[in-house]
């Protein structure tokens, strides 16, 4: 854990398209002042700013929209997860459409961009947000809890019905390296038998086999294969993580997800955020302070 807030050194940028509106999109990555946050700038509409914050959550179906006086900015999760696990409290994002790009369907080309930019390490002490009693959102066979924890833990279980996936369950401690090698790496996924619904839908209309696995009835239509036997449960787990990060300080607390989505990431996060007595806000000199033992004379 860091002591400090922490921004870019230099400038990153990126190009692609939109795994659900197939635009073309390209962003750029900036430093900013401490206490600033992250903060998306549409740079097609004049730089109108939407700060990435549970406040503006527009649409949590098939990805996470940010939503500001009717100006959207979509499927934020990839590009936000690699921010918070990376330890990347302020930047601003200057983006030219409505939707972050696919890249390669992982948050991997997000986490060398931040690699190869450099992290600054301001004065200002970061604030981070610690769990002080139990929070469950449960809708039948999916539930999400946040509970007390000494670190940032995370637990996630997922059943899809196919003979390469089933149950799958990841438990990590999220560190910045271990996000990077354990995580980031896992690339978003679907199932031939619904990709004509979701196109009926207007999603997935940049979705490839570059930027996507896809599995047909019995294996992987992708020629290079999973990246992990687990992949699906991973990106699972990096999606949670950015829409955690919506909370918009880093969390202390053990996360357990089981077969929980977008909706019900942004419904824990709300339920959280609306109750003060689930937490306390504390900077890491004061963690510390709590978790020494009490000096006997």
């Amino acid at each position: 854990m860091s002591r400090y807030e922490t921004t870019l050194q230099r400038p990153a940028e990126a190009a692609g398209v939109g795994l659900h509106s197939g635009a073309s999109v390209a962003v750029r990555i900036l430093p900013a002042p401490p206490g600033t946050g992250i903060v998306f700038l549409r740079s097609d509409l004049e730089g109108f700013p939407i700060q990435a914050s549970w406040h503006h959550v527009a649409r949590v179906s098939y990805a996470t929209s940010l939503m500001r006086q009717g100006v959207l900015i979509s499927t934020t999760e990839h590009l936000l997860s690699v921010f918070y696990s990376m330890g990347l409290d302020n930047a601003y994002v200057e983006i030219d459409n409505l939707e972050v790009p696919i890249l390669d369907g992982s948050g991997l080309p997000f986490v060398q961009m931040i690699r190869e930019a450099g992290l600054r390490t301001s004065r200002r002490p970061r604030r981070y947000l610690r769990i002080l009693r139990p929070v469950t959102v449960q809708d039948g066979a999916r539930r999400i809890s946040i509970l007390p924890a000494e670190t940032f833990r995370l637990s996630c279980d997922v059943f899809f019905h196919h003979p390469l996936v089933g149950q799958q369950r990841l438990e990590v401690e999220v560190t910045p390296e271990r996000y990077a090698a354990e995580i980031a790496p896992a690339r978003t996924f679907g199932f031939a038998h619904e990709l004509d619904r979701m196109r009926d839908m207007g999603l997935i209309r940049g979705a490839s086999l570059a930027n996507a696995v896809c599995f047909n009835h019995n294996s992987v239509l992708n020629p290079e294969g999973l990246r992990f036997a687990d992949e699906c449960c991973r990106h699972k787990a990096l999606d949670l993580l950015g829409d955690l990060a919506l909370l918009g300080k880093p969390l202390i607390g053990h996360v357990v997800a089981e077969r929980a989505g977008h909706a019900m990431h942004f419904a824990l996060v709300h339920r959280l955020m609306s109750d003060p007595s689930l937490y306390e806000i504390l900077s890491l000199d004061q963690l510390t302070e709590r978790a020494a033992p009490a000096f006997v004379a």
